[in-house]
C-alpha cells in the first residue's frame, strides 16, 4: 500500500507539473496570425497584411499605414449616425483606450462608412465629445470604394444597406492588428466580456512587440 502510494503521489505530482508547464506553454505562445498564408516558390510564407491605404482624420491629417509605423492599433468600421450597433462600440472602444490610455505603442483607428455625411468637420466633433488624444485615436473618411475594400482586408462587412438601421450593414468587430500589418485578433465589439478577453489579447501583443524591438536593438 505504501508502494501504491508513492507512485500516485508521483502521478499526481508529474500530472501537476505538467499542467503548470502547458499553462507556461499556452502563455508564451504568440498570437496567431489570421488569415490563410501564401507559400511561396522559395518556401518563403507570406502571411496576410492590410495594403496600403490613404485617408483623412478628423484634422484633415493624412492618415497611411505609415502612420502606424512600429505600432499596434485597434480598427473598427462605423459611422456617426448609426441607430443600433455603433454607439456600443464606441463605449467599448474607448474603455479599451481609457485601459491603455499612456501604452504609445496602441494607437486606434476608425473608419466611417458614411462617406457622404461624415465629413471631417462631423468626425472632429465626435471625436472632441469622445474627450480623446487625437493623435492616438484617428477617425477617418475618404473614397467609399477604398474603405469598402479595406473593410474586406480587415475581414469585415460594409455596405450600404437601404434596409438596414441608418442605410448601412456593417459588423461589430474590433480588430488587432501589429506592426507588421498583420491581423492578430479581433472581438464582438457589442460584447463587453468579448471585449475583456481582448483586451488579454492586446496586452499580450504588446509584450511580443516589446521583445521584438528589443531583440533588433540587440541584433
Amino acid at each position: 500500500m505504501k508502494l501504491l502510494s508513492e507512485k500516485g503521489s508521483i502521478f499526481i505530482f508529474c500530472m501537476l507539473f505538467f499542467q503548470i508547464l502547458g499553462c507556461q506553454s499556452n502563455q508564451e505562445a504568440p498570437l496567431p496570425i489570421l488569415g490563410i498564408p501564401e507559400i511561396q516558390k522559395n518556401g518563403d510564407t507570406l502571411f496576410h497584411t492590410i495594403p496600403e491605404f490613404s485617408l483623412v482624420d478628423q484634422d484633415s491629417n493624412k492618415v497611411t499605414n505609415s502612420t502606424f509605423k512600429n505600432k499596434v492599433y485597434v480598427a473598427d468600421f462605423f459611422f456617426t449616425s448609426c441607430p443600433s450597433i455603433c454607439p456600443i462600440m464606441t463605449r467599448q472602444m474607448k474603455r479599451i483606450y481609457e485601459q491603455f490610455e499612456h501604452e504609445n505603442k496602441l494607437m486606434f483607428l476608425s473608419h466611417s462608412i458614411d462617406t457622404r455625411h461624415d465629413s471631417v468637420p462631423v468626425l472632429k466633433a465626435y471625436a472632441d465629445r469622445l474627450n480623446i488624444n487625437h493623435d492616438k485615436w484617428r477617425f477617418v473618411t475618404g473614397d467609399k470604394s477604398e474603405i469598402y475594400a479595406l473593410a474586406n482586408d480587415y475581414f469585415n462587412v460594409a455596405y450600404e444597406d437601404e434596409d438596414a438601421p441608418g442605410g448601412y450593414d456593417h459588423s461589430g468587430k474590433l480588430i488587432l492588428v501589429d506592426s507588421q500589418g498583420h491581423i492578430r485578433s479581433f472581438c464582438d465589439g457589442t460584447d463587453p466580456e468579448s471585449v475583456d478577453e481582448f483586451m488579454k489579447d492586446i496586452a499580450q501583443l504588446l509584450n511580443e512587440e516589446k521583445k521584438r524591438q528589443n531583440q533588433l536593438t540587440h541584433q
